[in-house]
């Protein structure tokens, strides 16, 4: 890649490993500093309002995103005058960056209220990384399916856009990012138990648990493996870890699919095998559902996808998971997001006296389907 007199590049990242291309086509990168790969050099663009710009772009394929959230995200809240004009004098220096780097200049293209970029799996990291998820769990060997997951991470690069200077972006679309990798992580973990190899996964689980001690899915698979490897006292620390975490920092307890795990543990109820994984707790017991929640369904999936059902219910399901507050599990089944659950125990621990507000009469979990 020709870097010469450009406004918006500096040189490759040092170590990094750019993705290999199938195509050949130039490919966007996302997951780590905004930059450009052809599966042989990685450039990384300059901080810039055009690369913020590209940014916003980039976290939304294939949608139209509004003039209005691109001036926020560019410019924050004191837009420029004519700030249209500003815009599409960014999207030109954008257009003319794609010329030099063989990426067609109707990649972005403007529509009536703002522009949309047009991007496959190919062509842009975070839809490979969704489409590698997807496979993952529509796939039906452990082996595979791990393999599909790791794969996944390894397009993950860290400080997460960092290049980018935006406060809108790193306050409202960033932690989404955040959280889809997390999905990953527990793809994982889920799959090295079902496997078996739960001692080999606890070192990698306690690193995950120290940069999220608050995420009660990493905590109860981090349990899981530290009992299934014979160290009952270490699971039964670590609710209690994250038992104290919560309550003094959300004023909160766990929820009840990480309670029901805790006395499991402590009453020895968790069968030997770990075909399941985490869903293998006794008869009865609520289980939090598969961790992997997918950006689309999978081609050619059968499982129930929320996005195409008619019914009511249905609709208000596809809109709680298309939200980030259901996270789909197997067919029929949801966990609700920690963030929602949080939030749902916390208005019943403040409703007054009484009939309590909707909101704290919401489930938690979704119970397991009926049978048949």
């Amino acid at each position: 890649m020709d870097q010469t007199n450009s406004p918006f590049v500096k040189s490759a990242l040092p170590g990094r490993i750019p993705p290999k291309t199938e195509s050949g086509r130039p490919r966007f990168l996302v997951l780590g500093l905004l930059a450009i790969t052809d599966g042989h050099e990685t450039v990384v663009l300059q901080p810039s309002r055009p690369a913020t710009l590209l940014a916003a772009l980039l976290l939304h394929p294939g949608a139209v995103v509004s003039t209005g959230f691109l001036q926020r995200v560019a410019w924050g809240n004191r837009p420029p005058a004519g700030g249209k004009s500003a815009l599409h004098t960014c999207v030109l220096r954008l257009r003319r960056l794609f010329a030099k780097y063989g990426i067609a200049d109707h990649a972005i293209e403007a529509v009536p209220g703002g522009y949309r970029l047009h991007a496959d799996a190919d062509a842009l990291d975070l839809l490979h990384f969704r489409e590698l998820l997807a496979r993952a769990w529509a796939c039906d060997d452990p082996e595979a399916t791990l393999g599909l997951a790791r794969e996944a991470l390894r397009l993950w690069q860290e400080p997460l856009l960092g290049n980018v200077r935006s406060d809108a972006l790193h306050r409202d679309l960033v932690p989404r990012l955040a959280e889809e990798r997390l999905l990953a992580v527990e793809q994982v973990f889920d799959g090295e138990l079902r496997l078996g190899r739960h001692r080999e996964m606890i070192a990698e689980a306690r690193l995950a648990v120290q940069d999220h001690p608050g995420h009660e899915r990493l905590s109860a698979l981090l349990m899981e493996a530290l009992y299934r490897s014979g160290r009952r006292a270490e699971a039964l620390e670590e609710y209690g870890r994250i038992h104290a975490h919560l309550s003094a920092e959300l004023g909160v307890e766990p929820g009840p699919a990480l309670r029901d795990l805790h006395l499991a543990v402590l009453r020895g109820e968790l069968p030997d095998n770990a075909a399941d994984g985490p869903q293998a707790l006794p008869p009865g017991r609520a289980a939090a559902a598969p961790g992997l929640g997918r950006a689309s369904p999978p081609p050619g999936s059968t499982a129930r996808d929320p996005a195409t059902a008619t019914t009511p219910g249905a609709h208000v399901l596809r809109s709680l998971v298309e939200a980030g507050l259901l996270q789909e599990g197997p067919t029929g089944r949801y966990r609700v997001h920690d963030l929602l659950r949080l939030f749902t125990q916390a208005a019943r621990a403040h409703a007054p006296t009484g009939d309590p507000p909707a909101a704290s009469r919401l489930q938690t979990d979704f119970p397991p389907p009926p049978a048949g």
